[in-house]
């Protein structure tokens, strides 16, 4: 997932919770889709977070 964009993760996140909401998905790939969720989720929490944190520090280096 290291050459995976942000916006990817989400579209790819978007087209995993669409296929739930149209119950279009058997239990089993269901399983393995929650699982991938999960996976993109924490990735675009990570990717947010850096960013903030990026941003935290530009302003804070133009403030000293």
């Amino acid at each position: 997932m290291q050459d995976m964009t942000y916006e990817a993760a989400l579209k790819e996140l978007q087209s995993i919770v669409d296929a739930i909401q149209d119950n279009s998905l058997g239990m089993d790939e269901l399983s393995s889709q929650l699982s991938r969720a999960a996976e993109l989720i924490s990735f675009c929490r990570e990717k947010l977070h850096k960013t903030d944190e990026e941003i935290k520090g530009l302003f804070s280096a133009e403030n000293e």
